[in-house]
């Protein structure tokens, strides 16, 4: 096999090929696809003559897009392989995006946008989970890490590139915008497709860190084990603890720059440069926080990271200066993408490198769900207040019980692999989890 050659002449594992794929995978199908809208969203709305409703809107199909494909690209991936789900799923992303900027209306843009939160969940999602047919437990925590890096990669380069883009070709520059995010996306496609592999096996190799060949899988479809991620408790658990991050980061995310400039007396350009400063400290945040759960246990890490996002947001509405502020947004982005990390390793380290995809995909439908409700409830609040404190407030309390909830969950400790599933297993009549490894 050339694929096979190739790789023994590499003075590198292939997994870190894999991984560097992934996290460039993530970059297009949330970097590019979700938050590419944000950059381009004024010139956009004043284009399509679009009022803040339907602006909001379109954002709200492209979750309801990612939603459906994100349970059934996982499953699709666990049963035919992420490579060709990831391949295809980046495709009709980037065609969504290609006809969102040859929309005309709000009902056509609505329609690719949803269309391209569909390609984003059939995309994101598999190439999460894929890490864990490459990399060990121990390390899982960490590649991970690095995985949800693409969303930060995202946030600089369009912060730096879109307002230029903009300038060169006015208003209409946001059409530009989806059709070079289209071109890039569909490159990425072709990447994915070229480099990516299902299993370690397929080359001939165990995965990073694997003493033998223990945790290899294979996509023969008798070899599937569903209850296994929908009928188990452990699994149910973690989704209903992600629900609290989905619902709380969401409200802190989208009303950061107007309660700063409403409340907090900043002007644009501080609230923006406070904006940088959180998305440069997030670059890191994942790696960070994914090793630290290699070393300290899934459970930990989760807990630790619940209880600093519940200070950053509390601090956020109590301490209404720039020291209150400028702490917030630094507990808020070492720890903004490490919750998604640790989630990706814990479906990995729960349901083996087979169905990580499916068990990410299920617990992702729990935390659109808290995404979707958390503007919406935060808007209530702080209509009715006429202060968007109680509603940072209220994000502080959803965290913490993010926390509470941590604590009480059920994981493989780090170690050997397979003494670790034996030991969760222990336990599997009363949580409902038959895990399923390929020996």
């Amino acid at each position: 096999m050339q694929t096979g050659n190739f790789t023994k002449a590499l003075p590198f594992h292939y997994a870190w090929v894999i991984l560097a794929v992934g996290t460039l995978v993530v970059f297009g199908a949330l970097g590019l696809a979700r938050f590419g809208y944000t950059m381009v969203l004024p010139p956009m709305q004043l284009g399509l003559g679009l009022n803040n409703t339907q602006a909001g809107g379109l954002a709200t199909a492209n979750l309801v897009g990612y939603l459906a494909l994100s349970v059934l690209g996982g499953a699709l991936a666990a049963r035919y392989g992420p490579r060709v789900v990831i391949t295809a799923g980046l495709s009709v992303a980037a065609a969504g995006m290609l006809l969102t900027g040859l929309a005309h209306s709000f009902p056509s843009a609505a329609v690719w946008r949803a269309v391209t939160g569909i390609g984003s969940g059939a995309s994101n999602v598999p190439a999460m989970g894929l890490l864990a047919a490459w990399f060990v437990q121990k390390r899982r925590g960490m590649a991970a890490g690095i995985g949800v890096t693409g969303s930060s990669l995202a946030l600089i380069l369009l912060g730096q590139f879109v307002p230029h883009l903009l300038s060169v070709y006015g208003w209409n520059g946001w059409r530009i915008c989806w059709f070079i995010f289209a071109a890039i996306t569909i490159g990425l496609a072709v990447l994915a497709f070229t480099l990516l592999r299902n299993c370690p096996s397929e080359l001939g190799l165990l995965p990073v860190g694997a003493a033998s060949n223990r945790e290899a899988c294979s996509y023969k479809v008798n070899a599937l084990n569903w209850r296994s991620v929908y009928r188990s408790g452990v699994v149910w658990h973690l989704g209903l603890i992600y629900v609290a991050f989905g619902f709380s980061y969401i409200i802190y995310m989208t009303f950061f720059t107007k309660y700063l400039i409403s409340e907090g007396g900043y002007t644009q350009q501080s609230a923006g440069r406070l904006f940088m400063l959180m998305g440069w400290l997030s670059l890191f945040c994942g790696v960070a926080w994914g090793w630290v759960s290699d070393i300290l246990g899934r459970k930990i890490a989760l807990v630790i990271v619940y209880i600093i996002q519940a200070a950053s947001f509390g601090l956020f509405a109590l301490w209404p200066s720039s020291p209150g502020f400028i702490l917030s947004s630094v507990l808020f982005g070492l720890s903004a993408w490490s919750i998604p990390a640790i989630m990706a390793a814990t479906c990995g380290d729960l349901l083996g490198p087979r169905l990580a995809p499916a068990g990410l995909g299920f617990i992702t439908l729990f935390f659109g769900i808290g995404q979707a409700a958390g503007p919406s409830v935060a808007g209530i609040i702080a209509d009715a207040s006429h202060s968007l404190s109680p509603a940072l407030l209220l994000a502080s309390g959803v965290a913490l019980i993010g926390a509470i909830g941590s604590s009480f969950l059920r994981t493989t400790p780090t170690g050997s692999p397979d003494k670790d599933v034996s030991a969760e297993l222990s336990g599997k009549k009363k949580y409902g989890l038959d895990l399923h490894i390929h020996k």
